[in-house]
């Protein structure tokens, strides 16, 4: 069980060092919750259509070479959206034809180096469409070209996630005046353009409305290939999006039941007619991923008491901006990385940076925590500690992938390494102290 192993690997961190004074921070990948759920995600949409599928992990949502790595190997592909993504897939070892392109904001450069390598490209508008049109011309391709368009379905609970609203940036607007036509014909003028994209949204989006979007999809693509009088729409791309329970550790929503929703709704999708790729992300990595933080001093300030940790806004960025829409969990060990057995205390659990909001929990009711203590924020494996937030130069801390083996013993491989205050100064211009002051110097 992921809870088991997740004690087991505290435990660990603390008798092996990984999590010291010197060393307050970690973050952890359990490696076998994560070949799990790339499992059950592939086994989800083979009970439902004997079509192929692609699945490409969203790579925005945990950019890690190695994860990158450990995802390719059990089958999975990969969806990227800008240059350094893309750079990441390929250090990986990640194919072009597991490979492909998403962006709003795609540049000529990019565009191209799509075509000459055979990566699958979504154009998010017209105008891009324009830009294929003479790339095409100029030089042959072996990337499968495709188009997304924005179903107009609505919001779900968080309105920054959803990206099928009336006014999404994401798309052509199917809904406008005269879209559906002009997209129907943009395809009819354009034999090289095959795919059709969508994507309704993720964390907050109910199951209904994701299939929902898919379905708009799959009946524009019947509309064009008809109109066509061929299928020329021969792979339907549907997004990702499946929501995550941040409450506990149970895992739900399932793919499983996402696959049946949309057998039930959209049968005409799964008949083998159309090739399939979806790009999940948040749903494969983030049960999979825990900070650890020691906790450094506690005090108590209006007769409530709070725990000072090294854990903050630099890795949970968005639960400490937005702790409605993004809570986390926060879990209680003792200093040897036991599970805490204290009297449950209501406190906040703050984080280092030096502003007053930097709370991972507020009114928790926690045992009570010391000096020493450590504090596990579970469900981070997805847009949390993979992406830094460098306030006030707090460092990235070093992750670590580990593995428990059947007597209980725990084996850690480094994934990333914690920063260095030399890469933090190189980082800042440190090779350019004197840049400003010889700029300067001219104006005197």
């Amino acid at each position: 069980m992921a809870s088991s192993r997740r004690d087991l690997a505290v435990r660990a961190t603390v008798d092996q060092g990984l999590l010291s004074p010197a060393e307050p921070v970690v973050a952890l990948l359990d490696t076998a919750g994560i070949l799990a759920s790339a499992a059950a995600l592939t086994s989800a949409f083979a009970a439902v259509t004997d079509a192929h599928v692609l699945h490409a992990f969203a790579v925005k949502a945990t950019p890690l070479v190695p994860v990158l790595r450990l995802l390719h190997e059990a089958g999975l592909g990969v969806e990227v959206a800008s240059p350094g993504e893309l750079a990441l897939a390929r250090a990986a070892g990640v194919p072009p034809s597991h490979t492909v392109l998403d962006s709003p904001a795609k540049t000529p450069a990019e565009l191209r180096q799509a075509l000459a390598l055979g990566i699958a490209v979504n154009a998010d508008n017209l105008q891009e469409l324009a830009r294929l049109d003479a790339l095409v011309a100029s030089a042959p391709t072996a990337s499968p070209l495709g188009l997304r368009v924005n179903p107009q379905v609505g919001a779900g609970s968080i309105g920054a996630l959803s990206t099928a609203t009336a006014t999404s940036k994401f798309g052509v607007a199917l809904r406008d005046e005269g879209a559906r036509k002009t997209v129907v014909q943009a395809y009819l003028e354009r034999p090289w353009l095959t795919r059709l994209h969508t994507h309704t949204g993720s964390q907050g989006i109910p199951l209904a409305l994701m299939a929902e979007g898919v379905g708009e999809a799959y009946a524009l693509a019947e509309e064009i290939n008809r109109a066509a009088g061929r299928q020329q729409i021969d792979t339907l791309d549907i997004g990702g999006g499946l929501p995550v329970n941040f409450t506990s550790d149970e895992e739900t929503p399932t793919y499983a039941e996402y696959a049946r929703l949309l057998a039930d709704t959209v049968p005409g999708l799964l008949d083998g007619r159309y090739r399939l790729v979806t790009e999940f992300g948040r749903s494969l990595l983030a049960k999979h991923g825990t900070v650890l933080a020691r906790v450094e001093y506690t005090k108590t300030s209006g007769g409530r008491p709070i725990a000072v940790t090294h854990a903050g806004v630099q890795l949970a960025t968005r639960t400490v901006y937005a702790p409605d829409s993004w809570p986390l969990r926060v879990l209680a060990y003792d200093s040897e990385g036991r599970p805490h057995t204290g009297g449950v205390t209501v406190q906040d659990v703050a984080g280092p940076a030096c502003f007053a909001g930097d709370l991972l929990a507020t009114g928790r009711a926690l045992p009570l925590l010391h000096p020493g203590d450590v504090v596990a924020v579970p469900d981070t494996g997805a847009y949390y500690f993979a992406h830094h937030y460098a306030y006030n130069s707090l460092p990235r801390p070093g992750i670590h992938g580990f593995t428990v083996a059947d007597d209980g013993a725990v084996t850690f491989t480094t994934v990333r390494k914690a920063q260095t205050l030399d890469e933090i100064v190189a980082e800042a211009g440190g090779a350019r102290a004197d840049a400003l002051v010889r700029q300067a110097a001219v104006l005197r």
